[in-house]
Formats: structure tokens, C-alpha cells, sequence
């Protein structure tokens, strides 16, 4: 069984009400959530804390979504996971092209985030279920439908 307890998320969101729920929501699937209302302080915070995964909001009045992936890019593989109102193909893509890892459309249900935040973790970490099958074998054994 993983061991959720040591995957710390920090969660990047202007909007206080979002960054409680979110860090109750993630607490009880045993995540160790860290939140600030700030993308300038968000920065600070993944230079200093060292997050498993940060969950970032787009629009925010210091540095929006955009912005606060391209400083963490500067720095920092850390997987960032966009969690965001908006649900424009031209901005997903944007985001995605300035580093973002992963994009979730809110509302979004508990159990998809939970499974999204897992879904970054493992790929991050690198471990694979089966270890004795190697990456390139597994790239092999599933071509990608032509």
C-alpha cells in the first residue's frame, strides 16, 4: 500500500474558500496539504517546502497560474496540477506549453482529483507495479494506435 502520508501537496489558490476545502478534502485521504492564497508566496513556498505536488489556480490577481508555473519551471520539476474554472481548449493548452503537468476543469469531483493527485505522484516517483518489466519493454509492449 503507498504511503500517502508523505505526499505533500501545496495548494496555490486566490480564493480561500477553495484552499480549505481543498486542504480538508485532501487531509482525508491523508495528503499533508500545505495552501497559500498567493502565487508570489506559492513560488517561495515550493522553493522551501518542497512539495510532492502543487495544485494551482490560473487566475489570481499577483501572479496568475501562467506565470507561477513558469518561476517553478525555472527551478523545480515538481509535478503542478491546474485546477481552474476555465474551460477553454486555447488556455489548457497554453498552460500545459508553459509546464503545467496535469488540468482539471472546477467543479471537479473529490475522487478524480484524489485519483489525478495519485496518477502525477506515481509518475513523478517513477516506480513501476511490476519491476521487472523495464520501461522501454513496456513502451514496446503498447504501441500507440497508428
Amino acid at each position: 500500500m503507498e504511503n500517502r502520508v508523505s505526499t505533500k501537496i501545496l495548494v496555490i489558490d486566490d480564493d480561500l474558500a477553495i484552499t480549505e476545502l481543498l486542504s480538508m478534502l485532501l487531509k482525508t485521504h491523508g495528503f499533508d496539504v500545505i495552501t497559500t492564497n498567493s502565487g508570489v508566496d506559492g513560488v517561495k513556498l515550493v522553493e522551501s517546502k518542497n512539495p510532492s505536488v502543487v495544485i494551482l489556480d490560473l487566475m489570481m490577481p499577483d501572479l496568475d497560474g501562467w506565470q507561477v508555473s513558469k518561476a517553478v519551471r525555472s527551478f523545480s520539476n515538481v509535478p503542478i496540477l491546474i485546477l481552474s474554472a476555465i474551460n477553454d481548449p486555447s488556455m489548457v493548452a497554453s498552460v500545459l506549453d508553459a509546464g503545467a503537468d496535469d488540468f482539471l476543469v472546477k467543479p471537479v469531483p473529490s475522487s478524480v482529483l484524489v485519483a489525478h493527485i495519485r496518477k502525477i505522484v506515481r509518475r513523478n516517483t517513477g516506480t513501476l507495479k511490476n519491476p521487472t518489466i523495464k520501461k522501454n519493454e513496456e513502451l514496446i509492449s503498447h504501441p500507440l494506435p497508428s
